[in-house]
């Protein structure tokens, strides 16, 4: 992620799964400083630059990314602000956006600058390539994100959504917070027919698997601390309690519930009669 120097160097702090989803697609790039004790990589002997570092060399490159989950941000921080040199520039990857913005905004010194970011993909949906792939930017503080932007356009393929912190949550209330819900259901009602399906239920099945196996904390990133989350899952559990309550009287479903009025198809003629 070039900045105005010659040459940009990058700290990674956070070496799990997508840590090194990133690794592989950024190294290639940029020389790439790791500190993980928890999953310290090995020294790449490729010539791609990957090293093991510690707190204050990653802390003394040019850009630095914060891969840890957002209940483990505050110490990230607190690790890093004595090393952090002038200028550099602060990224989170985080699934929400509010919280970490406005823990960056308190906790970082006033001469870096700050970016939320949120790649919209994971390990499964990028085991094909990222390119044409989601990533948000939320620029928080500095300009720094204009070059962050075009170096993900133009090197890494990736679509980039300018927005803010408190856009960000509420559209990731309802697309991630409805997606893991009820993929989490759905697990729970295993096993599953495998062989008599159709198009659709295995399309749900391909969403549920695609985040079946994430961390357990991002889950609760998902569902906790996005502050719009709440609202959404009881908005979904209402309108899910006013269906079931519905079927329970056998009355016709109200247009609320945005589902049309039960048909059946005759298996003689192939004609659809309506329940009234």
């Amino acid at each position: 992620m070039p900045t105005q120097r010659h040459s940009s160097s990058i700290g990674l702090m956070g070496f799990g799964a997508f840590g090194q989803l990133m690794a592989r697609h950024l190294q290639p790039h940029l020389p790439l400083v790791v500190f993980d004790p928890a999953h310290a990589p090995e020294a790449d002997g490729s010539g791609k630059g990957l090293a093991p570092g510690s707190i204050a060399q990653v802390a003394a490159c040019d850009i630095v990314i914060l891969a840890v989950p957002v209940d483990r941000l505050p110490g990230a921080i607190a690790s890093l602000r004595p090393h952090l040199r002038t200028g550099a520039i602060v990224l989170d990857v985080g699934s929400v956006k509010i919280e970490p913005a406005r823990l960056l905004l308190a906790e970082l010194p006033d001469d870096v600058e700050i970016i939320g970011t949120h790649p919209l993909f994971g390990p499964q949906s990028a085991r094909n390539g990222i390119a044409g792939l989601k990533i948000a930017l939320c620029p928080i503080r500095g300009n720094g994100f204009r070059r962050i932007a075009a170096f993900l356009r133009h090197v890494l393929k990736l679509d980039v959504i300018l927005t803010t912190p408190d856009a960000h949550d509420r559209d990731m209330a309802m697309v991630q917070g409805l997606t893991h819900l009820v993929a989490k259901i759905l697990v729970r009602m295993e096993p599953m027919p495998r062989r008599m399906t159709t198009k659709s239920f295995e399309l749900l099945m391909q969403a549920t698997e695609m985040v079946r196996h994430d961390a357990p904390g991002v889950f609760l990133a998902i569902e906790r601390a996005n502050p719009h989350a709440r609202a959404v899952r009881e908005r979904f559990f209402s309108y899910a309690e006013e269906l079931t309550e519905t079927l329970e009287r056998g009355h016709r479903i109200s247009p609320i519930s945005a589902i049309n009025t039960p048909i059946v198809s005759d298996s003689a003629t192939g004609e659809c009669l309506r329940i009234d």
